[in-house]
């Protein structure tokens, strides 16, 4: 087996698991380190032990690929990382709204993502890293996002249109956090509320509902906050009014988004049925913060169907024209 698809392959199993990043980087560190060493470097073992980037681990993949096997720790991941879930809606996505790179809080440069998206199969792909309000994630200022735009839209080519977008705070009194002329320049604005997230309901269902009033949020991004499992531990959703966010929604055109992340399970099963009763457009997304996990979209795909949402409501089963005309 190939050395450098093994590490991806469990970089990417990894990503999926949302295993410790550190752990899955490591791997992808070290594809790249090994693409660009010398031959004899590379079949030296000593050599190649010593090199920065490689480590215990990564190196034992290299040494069993490189005898042609298939790395023991790769069968193991095999066996344990839970497979893609198949399903006729997953089949009809083209493509994700929601993902983010090392230039906010993912593990990963634009380009890692990119060529994940692109070997998806996706038809379109939005880059949407934070806005500046969210320090811990990196979050992006208006000078490093003018700076990031033209580099995501010139990674589209070979079937794939890459979108310049954002996840931008809905900040208390549901004004957003960036710019009003800079989210103009952008292909997809999703509006997150990430702060106050145990806010009165009333307060609340005020600011969620300004922010999708704004003319220029696209999406309501994982709408309740709530966490159900995962390393981060649990959160209680938010608490407002679903019935009139999602009839804001449904009159201004802004898909909910269902996101995929199991960690999340956002929106409930019960608010996707109320926001199916108010006629809201959704979205379904990966919310990826790495190459591996935008194949979680199937997680989504899985709860969307189950939920009865009709594939003509999901815009992100529409193509690129469509997608293009709705977004503006």
């Amino acid at each position: 087996m190939d050395a450098v698809a093994a590490l991806l392959e469990i970089a990417a199993l990894l990503e999926r698991e949302r295993a410790s990043r550190y752990r899955a980087k490591a791997f992808r560190q070290a594809a790249a380190t090994l693409q660009d060493l010398p031959e004899d470097v590379r079949r030296d073992p000593s050599r190649l032990r010593a090199v920065k980037g490689i480590g215990e681990s990564t190196f034992a993949v290299i040494r069993q690929a490189d005898a042609g096997q298939v790395p023991d720790y790769l069968v193991e991941l095999r066996g344990v990382v839970e497979p893609e879930r198949r399903s006729a809606l997953r089949a009809l996505l083209r493509g994700d709204l929601h993902s983010h790179t090392d230039w906010s809080d993912g593990t990963t440069p634009i380009e890692s993502m990119v060529e994940a998206a692109r070997a998806l199969g996706h038809e379109y792909y939005a880059i949407t890293d934070h806005s500046p309000r969210l320090r811990v994630a990196r979050g992006l200022s208006a000078e490093r996002l003018r700076e990031q735009i033209p580099l995501v839209r010139a990674q589209s080519g070979s079937g794939l249109t890459v979108l310049a977008g954002i996840e931008v705070d809905i900040l208390d009194d549901g004004t957003l956090d960036q710019e009003p002329a800079l989210l103009e320049e952008l292909d997809v604005v999703v509006a997150s509320v990430h702060s106050g997230l145990r806010m009165d309901a009333a307060p609340m269902t005020r600011r969620m509902i300004a922010a999708v009033s704004n003319p220029h949020v696209n999406v309501l991004g994982h709408c309740t906050g709530r966490l159900v499992q995962g390393e981060r531990g649990t959160r209680p959703p938010s608490d407002f009014d679903a019935r009139a966010v999602f009839a804001a929604c449904a009159e201004h055109g802004v898909a909910v988004e269902i996101n995929s992340r199991p960690e999340r399970q956002d929106p409930p099963d019960e608010l996707i049925a109320i926001a199916l009763e108010e006629g809201c457009l959704f979205t379904i997304d990966s919310d990826a913060h790495a190459p591996g996990q935008l194949s979680l979209l199937d997680h989504g795909a899985e709860r969307a169907e189950r939920a009865g949402v009709p594939a003509s409501r999901i815009v992100t089963t529409w193509g690129l024209d469509r997608l293009r005309a709705w977004a503006s």
